[in-house]
């Protein structure tokens, strides 16, 4: 028996949120104490290239996802933007530069949103509807920012952990689709949790490389199984790249964490894609908003 028909299929009537978050190596929350970002211009740009080689497996394993991309980015790789959409996947806002939400006021973050939106959109020639918050930022110390990004006009964020975590997370929100905000359209995708031996963890990122995939499949059948409910799964294009460079000082937990198993990750994300049904995360709050109040 083969990796991809080792785990049992999901309930193909319910259709699974597949996100990439679009930011490069150096660009992530583990070395942000160690990596200026006045040094980012001068770095190794490689979400190109990783960027194309997920697009190249989607297109491969028949599957449409969204691509939640920094401004940053957006900016500097227009041409990738169009590929992503010309390809029929949904591109959607990751922030400016990966500030987390609750480093920013209110009106930082607004301004943050704006210029984040307004640079996507002018690369991709479609509007910007969906967002998610750079390291799942969005928790008990932001109240004001779900009310920010309905005054925005978004129409979903996927932007909540609802675990406890050291980086990130918001243990008493929701963990499904629900409206954060009274009288707004808005709704908040949290992320899908996964669990082993009493540890709770988010399916996708650093979690689904390190731990045994079948903790990720169980993942997205219970959670279908849960009233036909969608899976949120999410990760990067730097994971597939074990060629990337190395940051010598940064935290060894850090490097523990960015470096391990980047190459059984493409493999791993096949047996995923080929094991569930997966769309874009706008096609699942479609069907997410005909079910709240």
């Amino acid at each position: 028996m083969n990796a991809v028909t080792a785990f049992p299929a999901t309930d193909t009537r319910v259709c699974n949120a597949m996100s990439v978050d679009v930011e490069d190596w150096f660009q992530v929350g583990a070395f942000e104490g160690v990596i200026d970002k006045a040094d980012w211009p001068t770095l190794e740009a490689r979400v190109e290239r990783n960027t194309d080689a997920v697009l190249t497996m989607f297109a491969e394993t028949g599957i449409q996802a969204t691509f939640f991309t920094l401004g940053w980015v957006a900016k500097r790789n227009t041409a990738l933007i169009r590929r992503i959409v010309d390809a029929g996947h949904e591109i959607a806002s990751h922030g400016w530069d990966h500030q987390r939400v609750f480093t920013m006021t209110a009106d930082q973050f607004a301004a943050d949103l704006r210029a984040a939106r307004e640079t996507i959109e002018d690369a991709a020639g479609v509007a910007v509807t969906g967002y998610r918050a750079p390291s799942f930022s969005i928790d008990q110390r932001t109240p004001w920012a779900h009310s920010v990004l309905a005054e925005a006009g978004y129409r979903y964020s996927s932007s909540v952990a609802p675990i406890a975590h050291d980086h990130y997370g918001w243990p008493d929100a929701p963990r499904h689709a629900f409206r954060p905000v009274a009288g707004a359209d808005l709704i908040e995708l949290p992320i899908t949790i996964a669990s082993i031996a009493g540890r709770e963890m988010t399916t996708g990122g650093g979690f689904f490389r390190l731990f045994p995939g079948a903790i990720t499949h169980r993942a997205v059948r219970q959670a279908n199984a849960c009233d036909q409910r969608p899976a949120v799964f999410y990760f990067h294009p730097w994971e597939i790249d074990p060629g990337q460079p190395r940051v010598a000082n940064a935290p060894l937990k850090s490097k523990l964490r960015h470096y391990s198993r980047l190459g059984a990750m493409a493999g791993k994300l096949r047996t995923l894609i080929a094991a569930h049904h997966w769309g874009r995360v706008d096609s699942v709050i479609a069907i997410e908003a005909a079910r709240l109040p």
